[in-house]
């Protein structure tokens, strides 16, 4: 099963990501990392009910001096799910994807169209 991560700011824009083929922590951390580097320090990061996000944001708090606020909860990540429903638009004709390549490629195309 593919794992669509996507960060998006208040406004409901894009700011970063990734589709990996499995919820490790270890992929989960290089993402949230990247995406601070690339974007700046969040005061709050929302997520989805997801062990590995938890894990990989507790872990980074860990080694900083100024821990990240994380929230989990479904109502307040509603504007990610919001973000996707244009995504799962395009690909329900299309019943899923055949292969995590297939995925990939698809994917970064709609993420560079928004």
């Amino acid at each position: 099963m593919e794992i669509l991560d996507r960060a998006v700011d208040k406004a409901g824009n894009t700011v970063d990501f990734l589709l990996r083929a499995h919820g490790d922590k270890a992929a989960a951390r290089r993402y949230f990392e990247k995406a601070i580097d690339h974007n700046g320090e969040p005061g709050t990061i929302t997520v989805a009910k997801s062990g590995a996000n938890l894990a990989a944001l507790e872990a980074l708090n860990a080694e900083r001096s100024t821990p990240i606020k994380v929230r989990q909860n479904k109502y307040l990540n509603n504007v990610v799910e919001q973000d996707h429903r244009a995504i799962k638009r395009i690909i329900k004709p299309m019943m899923g994807f055949k292969d995590f390549r297939c995925a990939r490629i698809i994917l970064s195309g709609i993420e560079t169209m928004q």
